[in-house]
């Protein structure tokens, strides 16, 4: 339960622009402890998080702690406010909150804005509703049962008179708030906003221009910098001849970046910028750069000769982490078995805005400003590195131009400090999409084996699975060559099944790259094996998929993988409001099953293909029908069901669902980052292509109306896509894939 509290507004009234007499609430996260640093309750607004201001002009001002990126934080958030307070959205103001430890978790990432923070929100608006109520009642000397809001106004039940949210403000913010527990919340029937369509509170700006990407700041005397990075991890600087480079008109400096040992983490890679009036002339200035690297371990790595070799660890036992039975013993008195090995190569992020940062240094406080995901990491990095206390680091949130994780991490906001404390300028760092491409963090290289045995009726009685993939623990220790558990949480350990003998093993995998985490993670390649296996098992058997699937899910139950010896993770959030759900599971796979005809006849040369997969404490499942004619693939149409609990606003849903969709089709036709003698060969959209206009099908999204706790949205949409796409191809043509992308099997 977090703690509400009526504060000062010295600080939030600042930020949000508003006058004095307002009624200003903030809240501490559960787990976080303020260290008040004066007595006075009066000035804690300074180390509170969330607030809800009503002010004198009557608008409600919320801050949003979380970034927005397209996925509708800014907008999904205050709807929850503003639905228990019974504002008047059209007078709602939504204000970014900067980086401050007190928000709790500020890394938008995980899918777990919403399912976090949904009941935080309800609290913020339930508790202002309450204070102006209670206002109203001591105004009119009646008993506080016979108000009520609503419209942005207070009513008395027996004269109907009322009062607009503004009159009341000035005497609710002398009040003590409630406990949160005294709070009374509405009924699902009566949400005006919860559960509704709501456009985002950004539109208008997006669609006029008139809004502030991390590419689109600028200070007065910024210079533009441009860096050519170590094409190989661990790689330095050996020697430099910038004379053609300070030649180029424009360019005002060239200044090499310090050096960091390894593990990478967060650290800016080695390098050398230059530094301009102007993004292009700092970008020409660094063509004409003559460097030459110090040798790296990393420097031998190929992904070719490397992925081969994973494939050959996941053929040998390995390590356990998850067991019922014996399901070696089950495999040899099986009537029939069937196994396959499933291959994914190192993928990027390739948001449309690659990153970018601006950074000043005056006075000893360092002002960033940034398109991140995570203002807390960029905040504590920051100070780490350049030896500065972390309120010394003051970070401002940008829209986000798409992230897909790759904002998490934020070296190249560290790179913009560094250079603007050495120059004394304002300086903005703007990646290239060739620098996003060959210098970023990667998505897992990955091989996973799958075997099943089955008796004579053709029920699967044992179960062998085995992953490999270099970690992404592997980026901040150096060291680790083995799956984290939270990583194997993700679609391996948490394996919904009914069975008799399983063995969930994992093999060792070295780090050559940076690894970072992508929308989904290692649900990627989870997914992927796990869903075409059942479709191959299907196959084998003669039977439909979806009956394959039902049956391996077996009863209605909830899943914990614990007593058989698997540390869950359950993607950090307790098992007991969020289990693995079995009915859930088939709920969705029968819903788009049935709701795009999987089962019906097709053309000649078309067929369906299904999957189904539980993560980010959500459920969905995916329907494609394609075309595969003269080694050509079309697809034809995809449909999606969703169960991710209560949902505050469809449209969002809708949305990033088509965005999963186009994500998970992109690195499933086209997603292949390779690498030689350690550097990553591809270097912008003509050899890493995203999915184009004519590959994307028209998307139908279903979603699950629910009572449950809400779940992630952003990222359980892309786990079934490659199955899903996979599964139609093999049954449109007889051409299983098992090693993507599809483009090196199929013409796209």
């Amino acid at each position: 339960m977090s703690q509400i509290m009526n504060t000062s507004r010295r600080h939030f009234l600042k930020v949000a622009g508003i006058g004095s007499g307002a009624l200003v609430l903030g809240t501490v996260m559960p787990g976080w402890s303020p260290a008040w640093a004066e007595s006075n309750p009066g000035d804690r607004v300074n180390e509170m998080n969330l607030f809800v201001s009503i002010g004198s002009d009557d608008r409600v001002h919320i801050i949003c702690h979380r970034s927005e990126m397209g996925q509708g934080i800014r907008t999904g958030l205050p709807q929850v406010v503003a639905d228990e307070l019974m504002a008047d959205w059209s007078k709602v103001n939504v204000v970014q909150g900067l980086a401050n430890e007190a928000y709790g978790s500020q890394n938008t990432d995980g899918s777990r804005s919403v399912r976090h923070f949904y009941q935080t929100m309800l609290e913020m608006g339930a508790m202002a509703r309450t204070m102006l109520e209670q206002a109203a009642a001591e105004h009119w000397q009646v008993p506080v049962d016979e108000v009520y809001a609503k419209a942005h106004q207070v009513w008395h039940r027996g004269s109907e008179r009322s009062l607009r949210f503004a009159e009341l403000a000035e005497k609710a913010a002398a009040l003590t708030p409630p406990e949160s527990t005294s709070l009374v919340y509405k009924s699902k029937a009566d949400f005006n906003y919860i559960g509704k369509d709501v456009p985002i509170v950004d539109m208008q700006d997006i669609l006029s221009g008139n809004t502030e990407y991390g590419i689109d700041v600028h200070l007065p005397g910024m210079l533009y910098a441009s860096i050519q990075r170590a094409p190989v991890l661990g790689a330095n600087v050996k020697s430099l001849d910038d004379k053609d480079a300070r030649a180029v008109n424009n360019v005002v400096d060239v200044i090499t970046m310090p050096e960091f040992s390894l593990p990478a983490a967060f650290k800016p890679l080695a390098g050398v910028a230059v530094l301009a009036s102007n993004t292009w002339a700092a970008m020409q200035g660094r063509k004409q750069l003559k460097i030459s690297w110090t040798d790296s371990e990393h420097a031998q790595h190929d992904s070719e000769s490397y992925l081969n070799t994973l494939k050959q660890r996941v053929k040998n036992q390995g390590k356990v982490i998850r067991s019922i039975g014996d399901a070696y013993s089950g495999m040899m008195n099986a009537v029939h078995t069937h196994s396959a090995t499933y291959t994914l190569p190192y993928l990027i992020h390739a948001p449309m805005e690659p990153p970018a940062a601006t950074a000043v240094f005056k006075d000893g406080l360092m002002e960033i400003w940034a398109c991140t995901q995570t203002p807390q990491s960029t905040q504590s990095t920051v100070a780490q590195i350049l030896g500065l206390e972390k309120d010394q680091v003051k970070v401002h949130v940008t829209l986000l131009g798409g992230g897909f994780g790759r904002k998490s991490k934020p070296d190249f906001s560290v790179e913009a400090a560094l250079l603007a404390k050495q120059t004394g300028k304002p300086v903005k760092v703007t990646w290239s999409r060739e620098d996003e491409i060959q210098q970023g963090y990667y998505h897992a290289i990955s091989a996973q084996y799958y075997e099943a045995g089955m008796d004579d009726t053709g029920r699967v009685t044992s179960w062998l699975q085995r992953t490999a993939f270099p970690s992404i623990s592997w980026t901040f220790t150096g060291t680790t060559d083995s799956p984290s558990d939270g990583e194997l949480s993700l679609g391996f350990g948490d394996l919904p099944f009914a069975l008799d003998n399983l063995s969930c093993e994992t093999q060792t995998a070295e780090g050559h790259i940076r690894i970072g985490w992508v929308r989904s993670v290692s649900n990627i390649q989870h997914g992927f094996a796990i869903g075409s296996f059942v479709d191959e098992l299907a196959h084998k058997l003669d039977r439909e998929p979806r009956q394959v699937w039902l049956e391996l899910l077996g009863s209605d139950r909830h899943v914990d993988p614990e007593p058989e010896g698997f540390k869950y993770g359950n993607y950090g959030d307790p098992k007991d409001t969020f289990p693995i759900d079995t009915a859930r599971l088939k709920n969705v796979l029968n819903l788009v099953a049935d709701k795009a005809g999987v089962e019906n006849k097709t053309a000649a040369n078309e067929a369906w293909g299904i999957s189904v997969h539980r993560s980010f404490v959500s459920y969905t499942a995916v329907a494609t029908r394609v075309r595969v004619k003269d080694g050509k693939l079309k697809v034809l149409e995809m449909h999606c069901a969703i169960d991710a609990g209560t949902v505050v606003n469809p449209d969002r849903v809708r949305s990033q669902m088509e965005g999963s969709m186009i994500f998970g089709l992109s690195l499933a036709m086209n997603g292949e980052i390779t690498v030689k003698e350690g550097k990553v060969q591809q270097s912008n959209f003509h050899d890493y292509p995203i999915l184009r206009m004519h590959q994307s099908p028209p998307i139908k999204v279903y979603i699950v109306d629910s009572d449950a706790p809400p779940g992630g949205v952003g990222e359980p949409g892309v786990p079934p896509v490659a199955a899903s796409l996979a599964n139609a191809i093999f049954r449109a043509s007889g051409k299983r894939i098992r090693d993507l992308p599809v483009n090196k099997h199929l013409e796209v």
